[in-house]
């Protein structure tokens, strides 16, 4: 076996940054890939492990398969690393040899053919978080088989099929999602006693919020019912359709109010309404990507290529809503020195030159301070990552929200004559300047 694979899986095993953890059924069809990763998954010291394999066919062109060569393990991600060394100074030792990993079984463990078949249950007695694996070591072989994979925790007897830093993400999800819809109602009430300052953007943020709040609820039922059932019972699908209006009006949203539109202006130039024509089209394109790293897996041949496109596209898109924020701030510096109104050009640039800083933290913390959160936290504590991610969120949306309020009278006034020339020194000087 090369290095190559263990190189791979350990890609693999950063790129998952979440145990999955339903129960799982799927088909491997003349499969020639020497090692196949399944899931990760946190076990505590009541961890259980049950694989069931029927229809199990293996061939080999040059070899008659020696079914002591094929078998599934458990692997934690230290240990990972202690196997690839092995590996590397002995390239032709078969990984399920490794001193390093936790063997559930063999193929010499199947029934016999031509319906060769085996259901087990293996207890975890080292609470940590594994990666299963099935490991395939004879030569120019292909496997098929039906695999059904199931880990769990029992609490108090109970299966938990929600990884140990996830089992408080259905009440972590609830909560934020009242907070939402709390959010929701707060932002009706500014909007129907500013009527007259209301513009087409202020009902498009309501509904941003909206599609946010059921997002969120959504995804607490889907954890919920995986964690008592290990299958979502259809929340998943609820799930995936608010998170893509939602990410798709959030991109919106943050476009629209960058360029000024409604309330700056009626209408939007050709090169915003190209932003637009990108960013949406790529939005669908990262929530079908999403939708599959979601729902498959690892053991997908192309999980990694998903994995690429997803984070390829999320980074265009992010890189993409940042224009129209700098078109604006640079359009209202051209303008302020011919139209003769200093004041309300400097409230206008203080205020958008806050929404691009106020944008750029929001994308490095969601993108980059999360990733690390994820990587560097103690696998019981994987969820901290997410109550982070989404106190990011509800602070950038209050700040957002608070600096685009429906007012009377807002940061657009006029002002008097000593403040109208302290704003024309101020104009002068760089500090708009990105």
């Amino acid at each position: 076996m090369d290095t190559r694979g263990f190189l791979y899986l350990l890609i693999l095993s950063f790129l998952i940054s979440h145990s999955v953890a339903e129960i799982k059924s799927l088909k491997i069809t003349a499969d020639t890939r020497a090692m196949i990763m399944f899931e990760k998954f946190g076990f505590t010291h009541t961890g259980h492990v049950s694989v069931i394999l029927s229809d199990v066919l293996v061939t080999s062109s040059v070899t008659q398969p020696d079914p002591s060569r094929l078998g599934f393990f458990l692997l934690s991600e230290e240990s990972l690393l202690q196997v690839l060394l092995e590996i590397q100074q002995t390239p032709t030792m078969c990984v399920l040899d490794s001193k390093y990993i936790n063997l559930l079984f063999d193929f010499t463990m199947l029934s016999p053919p031509p319906h060769s078949f085996l259901n087990k249950s293996y207890p975890v007695t080292s609470p940590n978080e594994y990666s299963l694996y099935f490991a395939n070591c004879v030569a120019e072989s292909q496997v098929t088989m039906n695999v059904q994979t199931e880990v769990y925790n029992l609490d108090d007897g109970v299966k938990d099929y929600l990884s140990a830093g996830q089992t408080q993400l259905p009440t972590l999800f609830f909560l934020f999602s009242l907070a939402y819809f709390g959010f929701l109602g707060l932002w009706i009430y500014i909007c129907y006693n500013n009527k007259r300052s209301v513009h087409r953007i202020h009902a498009l943020m309501a509904g941003l919020l909206l599609m946010k709040a059921l997002n969120l609820i959504c995804a607490a039922e889907d954890k919920h019912y995986v964690k008592i059932t290990g299958t979502p019972h259809g929340w998943d699908v609820l799930f995936y359709i608010f998170q893509f209006i939602r990410v798709v009006l959030l991109f919106t949203v943050i476009v629209l109010i960058g360029t000024g539109w409604s309330f700056l202006k009626p209408f939007l130039q050709e090169r915003e309404k190209k932003v637009l024509m990108i960013v949406i089209p790529l939005q669908v394109l990262a929530n079908l990507a999403s939708i599959v790293i979601g729902e498959t897996g690892p053991f997908i041949k192309d999980w990694v290529t998903w994995n690429q496109l997803f984070l390829l596209v999320d980074i265009v898109c992010c890189c993409a809503i940042i224009f129209p924020i700098v078109w604006s701030i640079r359009s209202l510096r051209e303008t302020s020195k011919t139209d003769g109104k200093a004041a309300r050009n400097l409230a206008k640039l203080t205020l958008f030159r806050q929404f691009y800083i106020v944008v750029i933290g929001y994308l490095y913390f969601t993108r980059i301070v999360v990733f690390a959160l994820r990587t560097i936290a103690a696998y019981k504590y994987q969820w901290v990552s997410n109550a982070a991610e989404e106190i990011a969120s509800l602070a950038f949306y209050s700040v957002m929200f608070y600096m685009f309020r429906p007012v009377e009278r807002n940061e657009y006034f006029v002002l008097d004559d000593e403040e109208e020339e302290a704003a024309e020194l101020a104009l002068r000087e760089e500090e708009f300047e990105l």
